[in-house]
């Protein structure tokens, strides 16, 4: 992959959405300026109405905009991006700085697709923990998340259509169809997400509200339906 400032077809493209992400969205981005290689950061915004985008704007990243939804926004930024791979990175989440080589290394094998990374929590909690342990055990399942760091050959992603407009588990959609086109790689490096999704309320109650929408899910209830029943996670969460 190798990719430079001067040859843009060959650029990674870094795809992330915001809804007011002021208090976590510059620790991201500072992780990735860290990855010793060029690559083309596209930031594409929901809707903020925080600091959000005045930061986006202070720091020069390429900033769209478009309707409210993880599945629209990255969707959109995959449209507008330039690179020969394409890699979903949510703004609570801070890669690690040779992800961009661990990503080279696992694409020179022609039969892989895309692929994620493990993913870990900014808590030492027992909660926090037990997520990471399960993370691990779901992977076994073919479940992968969004928080994991998703990316993919640009061919693969517009070959399934890329990200649908789904209000709720768009990435185990995206994935799930991913996976039709070839093999899918686990890296073994981490990725460090927040912790804010079940910190400061009942961890066994937010937890069984997911399991039981994955399950609906899984049999096949439209997610659509299912957003009537998700409570974001905060007023800002989507």
């Amino acid at each position: 992959m190798s990719p430079t400032s001067n040859n843009p077809a060959a650029v990674l493209s870094i795809i992330i959405p915001t809804f007011n992400e002021a208090g976590c969205i510059d620790q991201t981005l500072d992780a990735v300026a860290k990855i010793p290689e060029a690559v083309e950061v596209i930031v594409v915004d929901g809707g903020s109405r925080d600091e959000t985008v005045q930061i986006l704007r202070e720091r020069g990243v390429r900033l769209l905009t478009s309707e409210r939804g993880r599945g629209v926004q990255m969707h959109a930024g995959a449209r507008a991006a330039q690179g020969k791979v394409l890699w979903f990175l949510h703004a609570d989440t801070v890669p690690p700085a040779n992800a961009l080589e661990l990503i080279d290394e696992s694409l020179r094998n022609p039969h892989i697709v895309g692929g994620n990374f493990n993913v870990d929590f900014d808590s030492r909690k027992l909660s926090a923990r037990f997520l990471c342990w399960s993370y691990r055990q779901l992977r076994s399942l073919g479940l992968s998340y969004g928080d994991s760091a998703i990316f993919v050959r640009r061919e693969a992603y517009e070959q399934i259509r890329g990200f649908k407009p789904l209000p709720i588990f768009e990435d185990l959609d995206f994935v799930r169809r991913l996976r039709s086109e070839g093999r899918f790689a686990h890296l073994p490096a981490v990725v460090t997400t927040s912790s804010r999704r079940f910190e400061g309320r009942s961890f066994a109650l937010t937890l069984a509200r997911w399991t039981f929408l994955q399950i609906l899910y899984w049999i096949g209830v439209n997610p659509q339906a299912l957003s009537g029943f998700y409570v974001p996670i905060r007023n800002s969460k989507f």
